[in-house]
């Protein structure tokens, strides 16, 4: 399991289009998990989503969704291999952005069991990925040269 934090060099943090771009629309391959989320997409079509402790979508449906490109202030994104169930996923404790202490100490790690990658978007001014397939976050650095490894970053924060 690899982490990730951005936090410079963004004028604003957590447009999710860009980073799915940078990999690959990778996001069509998974179901979507969006708890804990603060977010003000234009289109009317996603009012009654935001109003819910949670979203479920697919891949598709989020990449939809993103393709407006509209800042997240909180939220965490969590996916799951489109061969598990929601109902399974749910009877766990749904992720949270504030809070979690997971992110702040290593080793990093996922708040929900069951998934591949979480995308965390933390009160507007930055954003964590952490995955389970290390290539995700090294194609993010990549793209990214100010994002640092949140396992070096949480060490200089000691």
């Amino acid at each position: 399991m690899k982490g990730l934090i951005i936090e410079k060099g963004e004028k604003y943090y957590t447009y999710l289009k860009k980073y799915f771009l940078q990999l690959n629309d990778m996001q069509r391959n998974y179901n979507w998990l969006i708890t804990a989320h603060e977010c003000y997409p234009q289109n009317e079509k996603y009012a009654k989503i935001w109003s819910e402790i949670y979203c479920w979508m697919t891949g598709d449906e989020l990449t939809e969704m993103v393709s407006e490109d509209f800042q997240w202030i909180w939220g965490v994104l969590s996916a799951f291999p489109k061969d598990i169930p929601k109902e399974k996923i749910l009877q766990y404790e749904l992720p949270k952005a504030d809070g979690y202490e997971g992110f702040w100490r290593n080793p990093v790690s996922m708040q929900h069991p069951l998934a591949e990658i979480e995308i965390v978007a933390w009160d507007s001014s930055l954003t964590i990925f952490i995955s389970k397939d290390e290539r995700i976050i090294d194609m993010l650095q990549e793209s990214n040269i100010l994002a640092e490894d949140l396992e070096k970053y949480n060490e200089w924060r000691k």
